[in-house]
Formats: structure tokens, sequence, C-alpha cells
């Protein structure tokens, strides 16, 4: 008997309960990310967890040199979208912030529940900042990043000044593997911000550095991986 498309495998039963299977699909972009996301979570989520990840660098590699999120990117988007959630997830998490407006674009096309990494990052730093400095290693992330920030602000009636700093060269060191050449150039960015009272890393693959920039800049840094995983886990009744 073949299911239909969209429906939950067999295994998985629903969410929230004692021995409930809960399943989560991860979307990745950067392999560091894939590599540390699924722990993270895994330590925070209590229960028994299914995880699948999808990675596809292109997704995150070809806006990052062309500047523009083309519409080949924006169908292969959705087939990954579309694949995660043929997993039988309960919420597809989509970990590379360069996506977040082209996902909230297909939430409604889908059954399952989508995450933006930066949905609940870009939530608190509207409500906790005003001069906010956005750092990025991706320069296509900072347009959705500002975007949805001062979508957040608006909506929680505050005013954000929005200052922007990119590290290009820390996105080609990890992308090349160089994680130490990589936060060496994210901390040097971080030196030109001045007079913020709130730091947010655009990237989830700078959450590691929360520390080492926070005390660089003299203010809160804020990274998506952490609020996103508490959020996962409160969606999932944790």
């Amino acid at each position: 008997m073949i299911a239909a498309v969209g429906a939950r495998p067999p295994a998985a039963v629903g969410q929230g309960g004692a021995g409930v299977v809960k399943r989560v699909a991860l979307v990745h972009t950067v392999k560091s990310v894939l590599e540390s996301f699924e722990p993270l979570l895994r330590a925070a989520v209590a229960g028994d967890l299914v995880v699948h990840n999808l990675l596809d660098e292109f997704l995150a590699s070809d806006p990052a040199e062309t500047g523009v999120f083309s519409e080949v990117n924006k169908l292969r988007l959705a087939n990954d979208l579309r694949n995660a959630e043929l997993t039988g997830a309960d919420l597809v998490v989509v970990t590379c912030s360069t996506l977040s407006p082209h996902v909230d674009a297909l939430r409604p096309a889908f059954r399952a529940t989508l995450v933006a990494i930066d949905d609940a990052m870009c939530r608190r730093a509207a409500a906790t900042g005003r001069r906010v400095a956005v750092l990025a290693t991706a320069r296509s992330t900072i347009e959705p990043t500002t975007a949805r920030l001062r979508s957040e602000a608006r909506a929680a009636g505050r005013d954000l000044e929005l200052l922007t700093f990119v590290a290009d060269e820390a996105y080609v060191a990890i992308k090349r593997g160089e994680r130490a050449r990589h936060d060496a150039l994210v901390e040097e960015a971080a030196r030109a911000i001045e007079g913020c009272d709130l730091v947010v890393l655009a990237q989830a693959s700078m959450a590691h550095l929360e520390g080492p920039v926070s005390a660089i800049c003299g203010c809160p840094a804020l990274s998506s991986p952490g609020l996103c995983v508490a959020e996962i886990k409160e969606r999932l009744g944790s």
C-alpha cells in the first residue's frame, strides 16, 4: 500500500506525551551547522526523537556569489522542504538565515510546521534592543535579517536603529573548514562595532562566538541556534 503524499509514517504517532516519537527534519546549507545542530537539539529535547538531516550547500553558496536568491533556488528550497516533510516530521527546521523570508512565503503550503533558524532570535532582538548591530559572514543574509528585525520591531511597537557589518572572508573560511581563521575574521569585524546595545550574529555558524563578540563589543550578542532549539522544544511539548 502506498501512503498518501505528506502522510506520517506509522512510527510517528504525534506530538507531546510520554512514549511518543517526535520527528524533526533539519534543512542545512553549511556543514558545520549540520554537525553541531542535532547534538544541541538532542541535549534539549527529552524523550524519543527522530532527526533527519538534509544538506543543500547550493542554496547558500549561489546567492552568496550572485547576490540573488533566484527562482531556481526558490524551487530547490520548496523541493527540499517537501522532501523533509515526507519524512513524517512534526517540525521542519531551516538552519540558514538566508532562506528565512522564503520559508515565510512557503509556510501555508505545508502540513508540517516550518521553523526558520532566526525566528526566535529576531523576536528576542527586536524586543530588547534599540541600536542593534547585525554581524554576518554571508552578505546574502543581511537583507532578510534586517527585514525580519524591522518586522518584529513593528509588531512589538518599537523602533530599531540597525547597523550592518559583513566579514565576507569568514564565510569563505568556514566553507573550507578553516574554523580558526573564520573565528579570527569574525572577531576582527566585531571590533568595528561601537555604541550598540545588542549584536545579532546572523549566521548560525557563529554561535560559538557569542561570548568573544560580546566581550569585544561591550554588549550582549545573540545567535540563533540556542534560541531556535528552545522554540523547537516548546513546539514539541517537551
